[in-house]
């Protein structure tokens, strides 16, 4: 794949894991009532109005991009793995401990597996859809 691509790739895998693999896991634990806020959220985000669903998968593609940049090279197998990994710890680390707090937000830190978990679903969605990528598009 040309690197030039790469990153608009890894960005649109990003934001659709975001879309599809995270809000539709929130869309079960909502279900299932393990989480209390609804999935696909589009209350209006400070300061620009948009909905909370599109600025969320934003940062997921540039998440996309951070991540991808670091496993691109490794083996499919590895890439699934780390892309689990890291998606789960990385923004789940920078939502606790620098967002939620700049916010004003206090989450229990007991919602912390549940966010280990929704961020490894992203990556795991990342990894597909880069994956899914390769067939697509020809470098």
């Amino acid at each position: 794949m040309v690197s030039t691509k790469r990153p608009i790739l890894a960005f649109t895998a990003g934001f659709l894991a975001t879309v599809i693999f995270h809000q539709g896991l929130v869309a079960l634990l909502y279900h299932f009532r393990v989480l209390p806020s609804v999935p696909f959220n589009m209350m209006p985000t400070k300061p620009f109005g948009i909905p909370a669903v599109i600025s969320l998968s934003f940062f997921g593609g540039l998440w996309g991009v951070l991540i991808w940049q670091f496993i691109f090279t490794e083996t499919p197998t590895r890439q699934l793995i780390k892309s689990i990994i890291f998606g789960a710890i990385g923004p789940t680390a920078v939502a606790f401990f620098i967002v939620f707090p700049l916010k004003g937000m206090t989450v229990p830190m007991t919602f912390l597996p549940i966010g280990l978990l929704l961020n490894g679903a992203w990556g795991l969605g990342l990894w597909i859809f880069m994956k899914l990528s390769t067939y697509f598009v020809k470098s």
